[in-house]
């Protein structure tokens, strides 16, 4: 009879749950050959087992968060992209169901087992960055964005392009940006029709400085949409270049993801608005003195 574990601690100045005000995010999702996953997932994460979906095939991902929070002292912005794997833990693999890539996309796995192993975290904010590290243990450094979004403020359509650059922390804890480009990503999907997911909550893994394998549950309360791109004509609506090869990132991009992938899937998220201000009117001049 196993003991039960002690919870991670959680530092000063952090409070968990961490409360999000608003999310927009966007994954895309590729099939890839398993072995290069498994070497690469062993090296950052070696209590963790790449999961395997159609043919056999294991699954990585990109995924990009805009979210804004409330603290005591007013809000916050943050941007980041994470590449993971979708992995479990090795010793859990009897209590998995077998599923294919669109039942598991569909969010058919409620053991929540599989989850996200975070490779590489990409992200505009130290506050953030340091919360992640020792919350998480999530391997988070710093970059910032460019973007374009779907937006109600916005002309109509549903294209995302994200382009992720290089940064460094100051001294100060600020974000000193530099010009140096890692990832530019686009996602066009204009005039597809989503299905709903229930994915949440997902699961983020972590590996700590000590080798301890640590699971962070994350709630979504509403449903993600998911787009299917695997129909040969879909092939061309996403994009991933790297502009890096020989840093980190760019290197496990490489690794298991070669050139040409077609994507598998999309899955967005947009926080619904809480009040809109319209657009102004005229009013009858009355008599002037």
């Amino acid at each position: 009879m196993t003991c039960p574990l002690p919870l991670p601690p959680v530092p000063e100045p952090f409070l968990l749950p961490f409360h999000y005000g608003a999310l927009h995010q966007i994954g895309i999702d590729w099939l890839v050959e398993p072995e290069p996953v498994r070497k690469l997932l062993a090296e950052h994460h070696p209590d963790l087992a790449a999961a395997t979906f159609d043919d056999g095939r294991a699954l990585v991902s990109l995924n990009y968060q805009l979210y804004f929070a409330q603290y005591a002292f007013g809000g916050g912005v943050t941007q980041e992209i994470e590449f993971n794997v979708i992995a479990f833990p090795s010793t859990e693999e009897g209590r998995l169901p077998r599923l294919s890539y669109a039942e598991y996309a569909r969010g058919w796995d409620q053991t929540k087992l599989l989850g996200i192993a975070r490779l590489h975290v990409v992200c505009d904010n130290p506050f953030a960055i340091r919360a992640g590290r020792e919350l998480y243990a999530e391997p988070k450094y710093p970059g910032w964005f460019e973007v374009g979004l779907p937006s109600l403020n916005g002309p109509e359509g549903d294209t995302w392009t994200v382009r992720c650059r290089t940064a460094a922390v100051a001294s100060d804890d600020t974000l000193e940006r530099a010009p140096g480009l890692l990832l530019d990503l686009t996602a066009e999907l204009d005039g597809l029709t989503p299905v709903a997911a229930l994915t949440a909550p997902v699961t983020g893994y972590g590996t700590d400085r000590e080798g301890r394998l640590l699971a962070g549950p994350m709630n979504v309360y509403q449903p993600y949409r998911w787009y299917d791109l695997t129909a040969p004509g879909h092939a061309g609506r996403t994009r991933l270049t790297v502009h890096a090869p020989e840093g980190d990132l760019g290197r496990a991009v490489r690794t298991v993801l070669p050139g040409g992938t077609p994507a598998a899937g999309a899955w967005t998220f947009q926080s619904p608005p809480v009040a809109a201000h319209h657009r102004p009117y005229y009013l009858p001049a009355g008599p002037r003195p």
